[in-house]
């Protein structure tokens, strides 16, 4: 199914909400209370205060026109264009996939597997989950159904050490993309944090032919909590972009901008189910059509 049949279908809860007040000024011409009903609507969909605050200048300065195609404009403008997500050229690439607890890293590794193999590409995924021992399991079945090659050590407890022995593998296959499926953990875990960093530093300085990258997976039903939990991951390695999961079952579908002017993180992928194909690369203008119902 093309891109914006997907996000059309996952954004329609926050759609529904955003459409309405929109058509709502349409109808009723700009007033204050026509606007205050646009700013509590786009506010409960955690686009965050800047973007909303812009959002009314457009709708007062364009009322008398087409002011939806103008916001339509401006929303696009606000975020980066589609990039080409670490697509290998003269070196192979790392994805390091992280995140809190319940925020789908593991289906979202194999997605990613599924998604680069089908480019052309050699991939080993690296299971350095350490802690949940379903996380093994579930990446096994994933890499037999995708059919690519998968490192894990159910006996080893250190995750530096399975991401060494992964990316050791890599080299010597000539793998072009390596997904790193890491531990769920919270920023309040120091200690997890700390070892999060210690895998990072290791393949930056021990593997340096490789692009090192990593995704953080964040669920869209938490809206603004997602940047709290970004804000931390980003003091303890550098966060390339972000996969928002569950998108197709949210509300708060405008906390992309927000994740973008706030903390500089771009959304790479949109995850929008469990199968492998749920994954989408995420383009801005189809993403603000889907928002704002204008396609």
């Amino acid at each position: 199914m093309p891109f914006i049949g997907n996000i059309f279908q996952a954004l329609s809860k926050t759609r529904e909400k955003v459409a309405d007040a929109f058509d709502n000024i349409v109808k009723r011409k700009v007033t204050p209370d026509s606007l205050e009903q646009l700013e509590e609507v786009l506010l409960s969909s955690d686009m965050g205060f800047e973007t909303v605050s812009t959002i009314l200048n457009v709708v007062e300065k364009h009322h008398d026109e087409g002011f939806i195609s103008k916001v339509e404009d401006h929303l696009v403008s606000i975020l980066p264009m589609k990039e080409d997500n670490y697509l290998p050229s003269n070196n192979p690439i790392i994805v390091m996939v992280v995140g809190v607890n319940g925020t789908g890293k593991t289906t979202t590794a194999a997605k990613l597997a599924s998604y680069y193999k089908k480019l052309g590409n050699n991939i080993l995924m690296v299971a350095a989950d350490t802690y949940r021992a379903a996380a093994i399991d579930q990446l096994k079945i994933w890499a037999n159904r995708i059919d690519v090659d998968l490192v894990h050590n159910e006996k080893s407890k250190q995750p530096s050490s399975i991401l060494f022995d992964g990316l050791t593998a890599a080299k010597s296959k000539n793998i072009d993309v390596v997904i790193v499926d890491t531990a769920g953990r919270l920023h309040t875990h120091k200690n997890l944090m700390d070892e999060l960093e210690k895998m990072y530093r290791m393949a930056e300085s021990k593997f340096a032919e490789f692009k090192l990258s990593a995704l953080i997976t964040l669920d869209a039903s938490l809206g603004l909590n997602s940047l709290v939990q970004a804000r931390e991951f980003l003091k303890i390695i550098q966060i390339d972009g972000a996969i928002m999961t569950k998108m197709d079952g949210s509300a708060k579908g405008g906390i992309i901008f927000p994740l973008y002017q706030d903390l500089g993180l771009a959304v790479r992928f949109i995850g929008l189910g469990e199968d492998l194909d749920d994954l989408i690369t995420f383009d801005a203008l189809e993403y603000t059509q889907g928002l704002l119902g204008t396609k």
